[in-house]
């Protein structure tokens, strides 16, 4: 059973909110007679669990008015909880990119819950019992490849060496495999599942983080087969779209052999080229509005105004901002400064960062997601660094 959230109990009576004290003090007047408005709006909890219940993510939202790391964290840690708790599946917006992120924030925050090992070692157990075939169909590829990023971070930020977990969850996920290299998903899930490339390049994330695995293999591992293929797709096939290219270059900062440097200087002036005037990045700057998804969803984004879609966002200021850092980029360089302080100044009460979904105006999922990214790229960050320059190398 979870205990009582830090967020407190939200109850909606007689078609008001009521709020008990919650999000550690940071409810104001005016923050709570935003939530009764978003309760008249009818958007329903984003993360519901026993003992759980997080608001809805709401473009409305309050500011915090200053940055705290721990609220961001029990925002990320119970609403992971909630989703597991509820749904008992990987997602790739929320308890996968949780599992990724968690665990490199553990010389920060003190090693990830233990639920989530346990829920992952309970996840490789049941899909260890399908065969191939059924490994292959639907999501299921992606959802290997979040359970084998997850584990493989988990060793490298905690244990320091594969495990077994990590080598057996590698090996099915190059069981789901096409034969191009890629991992299917419905593509219907912008943008974590917008194609079976983009999970592709989770997948290389996976290889990269497990201490050891792919230096370790025998010659005559068939693993190698697979391994070759994945590279070739992800160094030689068309890129789907800018946002693809960001995950590229977090997969370039852990296998830099793979991609050239001419290659990787390209990403880096698209990036910078998409900067917004605040700081921030967007995330529907990364792709056209058909590149996301087919009919109705084409139609809804390519209805967005101007403003909305040069709005920056936390999912594509936080990984972006993580991803240069993971470079290594020093922080003081001015676009990632600029990025990280959006960041800091554009963090919700609840402890995300507020992103409209590509999908539905429902859950706005991505907000998840981007608060992980965005929590990790402020990790250990001084804010009163001085501006560089980004053309310098890391």
């Amino acid at each position: 059973m979870i205990g009582k959230s830090s967020f407190g109990d939200a109850m909606c009576w007689h078609g008001m909110w009521l709020i008990t004290p919650c999000f550690a003090g940071l409810l104001s007047l005016l923050s709570a007679a935003a939530w009764c408005q978003l309760n008249a709006q009818n958007v329903p909890f984003q993360y519901e669990a026993e003992g759980i219940r997080i608001p809805g993510a709401w473009d409305q939202e309050p500011l915090a008015g200053k940055f705290s790391r721990q609220t961001a964290l029990s925002y990320l840690d119970e609403g992971a909880r909630a989703w597991t708790e509820s749904r008992d599946c990987i997602s790739c917006h929320t308890n996968g990119s949780y599992g990724l992120i968690r665990p490199m924030l553990t010389a920060s925050a003190g090693p990830p819950p233990d639920w989530l090992r346990s829920f992952l070692v309970e996840e490789l157990k049941e899909q260890g019992t399908h065969e191939v075939a059924r490994l292959r169909q639907g999501i299921r590829p992606t959802q290997l490849v979040y359970l084998a990023v997850n584990l493989a971070s988990w060793d490298r930020n905690l244990a320091k060496a594969c495990s077994p977990e990590t080598d057996r969850a590698l090996r099915l996920m190059f069981d789901s495999q096409d034969a191009d290299g890629s991992f299917a998903n419905d593509r219907c899930w912008p943008p974590l599942e917008s194609s079976a490339f983009q999970s592709a390049t989770v997948a290389a994330l996976a290889v990269a983080m497990a201490p050891g695995w792919f230096e370790d293999l025998a010659p005559d591992d068939p693993v190698r087969e697979s391994l070759k293929r994945l590279r070739r797709l992800l160094t030689q096939s068309q890129v789907p779209h800018d946002y693809a290219r960001v995950w590229l270059l977090w997969v370039s900062a852990l296998l830099p052999e793979w991609f050239p440097d001419a290659r990787r200087d390209g990403w880096l002036r698209m990036i910078q080229d998409l900067q917004g005037a605040d700081g921030g990045w967007s995330l529907r700057r990364f792709a056209s509005a058909e590149a996301w998804g087919d009919g109705s969803r084409a139609e809804r984004l390519g209805k967005e105004s101007e403003s909305e879609r040069l709005a920056s966002d936390g999912h594509m200021t936080g990984l972006v901002s993580l991803v240069l850092r993971q470079l290594g980029f020093d922080p003081s360089h001015p676009p990632l400064a600029a990025g990280l302080k959006w960041l800091e100044t554009n963090q919700r009460i609840s402890g995300r960062w507020w992103t409209r979904s590509l999908n539905t105006d429902r859950y706005h999922f991505i907000t998840f997601s981007g608060s992980c990214y965005a929590l990790a790229a402020l990790d250990g960050v001084d804010s009163t660094t001085q501006a560089e320059s980004l053309a310098d190398k890391p």
